[in-house]
């Protein structure tokens, strides 16, 4: 097997890092050539994985894997010469973009904006077994696992291996002085004269709990710190990277004669647990640490379809120690903070007594209190931090949320959303936009027909304008039939990155809506003259667990607009209408009590 690291910080293949960034003599020359060759734009997550390829930061890898390097790792975490990688860092594209495209074609690499950013000489093309790379990768086929969704959701069904050519390295305008590749802190750490440097991996915001925990790292190690955030792609829903760093930023000033640095990783993260630690920890062996804190369930994506962990808690420890050696760079557990009452200040669990009060807060729970807007207490971090999270967390009542109608044709979902829409203007609280399904099918969606996948698209087009109304604080109120249960979890998905999502099923039966179907569109389907018609040749499905029910044979639009604001009041999106608005400005500031998901109204 051959050897995985050199001495010192060096990384593989002679004490050199694998950058394929072409010199600037040449970069002119590949620009004209790419601008003559077949481009594939790729998204974000091939974005950052071109990034680190480029730099060095993926070494050895010398661009994406070939399909022989791409089975090895599935079956054994080694590439086929040995060396060990445990995550197959692979090009996807569409059936259309790979049709023909031969080995030893030339492939211009480009950003979204059409920028050429390298060259793939194609080696190998390839169409996966996308469902056995989900079970040997993440040890799961349950797509609510993010690598798995990514997967079996998301990726092309072809898969292209071979060397780059970096013409230009992916452009970033935010944080510039504190994105350095590889090299570059490697140099920045050896002008330090660091000779030991512990890591600290985290997509979260740091708090007291992680200072504590990051500077007894150090003194049992004798090592600097490097603070090392992930600011490419995380799991959906967590805190923008924007925020995090200048959380960081904040949080570095609260070391007081530490050797402590701040470096940013472009990195897409796969929530792959044990191999996805491990991964990580050969990372910042190429960025100059000699020491890499693995947290407890580290790099986890929460529970599966059960409600259960998809790794068990100290598997990603036991991985990464295992190779601690063929790796030579040392692992440091992660040991659980508590803040002891009695004492003041944060210490490893096993170190309160049975008579102390300790506490502790998650980050789920923090995300939990900053949807709600709960208080954040002083004992878990410091205030310039929590001033951040608010910033970018604003109380309930001018946090962004879409309401998002479904329910057949003719059921009333429309009628309900636009005398919601004049309501909510009326009172002036908050401001409105209402992309009702007719409108949007006009305005944005013009040309797609009412196949499965064009009914889609439509959709999640509304989602994502949704979502940016959402995330500038507005409240989106979107009604369209959405027929697809999976579709519209999508949408969820999109817009709660942003802020809040209420489902509103307009349940009104078949039967009701065809007696009333003033457009004549039930008849016509009826009759055979319109194919694929919800709830007559294609299904409805409804939802199982929105978050209100309106049955409109029962229930006037006014009566469910009073329903649905009550609803916002109660969950803190409005100021209560009998309070004054000073009160309501203080009662909304204060917690919000969690809501029973579901209120059904007959």
């Amino acid at each position: 097997m051959p050897e995985q690291w050199t001495d010192g910080l060096n990384p593989p293949h002679g004490g050199q890092l694998v950058n394929r960034m072409a010199p600037a003599s040449e970069q002119a020359a590949l620009q004209r050539e790419a601008a003559t060759l077949p481009g594939w734009s790729l998204n974000h997550r091939q974005l950052c994985d071109l990034e680190l390829l480029l730099n060095g930061g993926f070494s050895p890898l010398q661009g994406f894997l070939t399909q022989t390097d791409y089975e090895s790792v599935l079956s054994d975490m080694r590439l086929a010469n040995g060396l060990l990688w445990p995550m197959p860092i692979t090009l996807d594209v569409s059936e259309d973009f790979a049709r023909g495209l031969n080995v030893g074609d030339r492939i211009a690499l480009r950003d979204p904006q059409g920028l050429n950013l390298a060259i793939l000489t194609l080696s190998d093309l390839w169409r996966p077994d996308r469902l056995l790379e989900a079970r040997q990768v993440f040890d799961s086929e349950d797509p609510t696992h993010p690598g798995v969704a990514y997967l079996l959701e998301d990726s092309g069904p072809v898969y292209l291996g071979g060397t780059l050519t970096g013409i230009q390295a992916p452009v970033h305008h935010d944080f510039q002085a504190l994105r350095q590749g590889p090299a570059e802190l490697r140099r920045l750490l050896a002008e330090q004269g660091w000779q030991k440097v512990v890591a600290f991996q985290t997509r979260n915001p740091m708090h007291r709990a992680h200072q504590e925990l990051t500077r007894q790292a150090a003194r049992q190690t004798g090592a600097a710190i490097l603070i090392h955030p992930v600011v490419g792609q995380t799991r959906p829903g967590d805190i923008d990277h924007y925020t995090r760093v200048r959380c960081y930023q904040h949080l570095l000033q609260r070391y007081q004669g530490e050797s402590v640095r701040l470096s940013l990783l472009p990195l897409a993260m796969r929530m792959g647990g044990p191999a996805e630690a491990l991964w990580h920890a050969i990372i910042r062996k190429n960025f100059g640490a000699s020491h890499f804190i693995v947290g407890r369930d580290h790099a986890g994506p929460g529970k599966n379809a059960l409600g259960e962990d998809f790794y068990g808690p100290y598997e990603a420890q036991e991985l990464v120690k295992a190779h601690a050696d063929e790796l030579g760079i040392e692992m440091v557990p992660f040991r659980k903070m508590v803040y002891v009452a009695q004492r003041g200040r944060y210490l490893p669990a096993e170190a309160a007594r049975s008579d102390e009060t300790v506490l502790s807060l998650s980050g789920t729970e923090l995300r939990q209190r900053l949807k709600q807007g709960e208080e954040i207490p002083d004992w878990f971090t410091w205030p310039e931090v929590a001033a951040e999270l608010r910033h970018r967390h604003p109380p309930r009542h001018r946090q962004g949320i879409t309401l998002f109608f479904t329910g057949l044709s003719g059921s009333g979902k429309s009628t309900i959303a636009e005398a919601l829409n004049a309501r909510l203007l009326e009172q002036g609280q908050r401001r409105t936009t209402l992309l009702d399904g007719d409108v949007v099918r006009r305005n944005l969606s013009e040309g797609l027909g009412f196949s499965r996948e064009d009914r889609d698209r439509n959709i999640l087009r509304i989602a994502w304008v949704a979502s940016q109304i959402s995330r500038h604080g507005g409240i989106a109120i979107c009604a369209q039939i959405a027929p697809y249960a999976d579709t519209r979890q999508r949408a969820r998905a999109m817009v709660e990155a942003e802020g809040g999502f209420v489902e509103i099923h307009v349940s009104t039966p078949l039967a009701t809506c065809e007696q009333r179907d003033r457009k004549g569109l039930y008849a016509l389907a009826r009759a055979g003259k319109i194919k694929g018609f919800t709830g007559i040749s294609d299904p409805y499905e409804p939802p199982k667990d929105p978050e209100l029910t309106i049955d409109t044979r029962d229930v006037s639009p006014d009566a469910a607009v009073d329903q649905i604001i009550h609803y916002l009041e109660q969950a803190g999106y409005l100021r209560p209408r009998h309070l004054p608005r000073d009160a309501a400005n203080e009662e909304a500031e204060t917690r919000v009590p969690l809501l029973d998901r579901q209120l059904t109204v007959r």
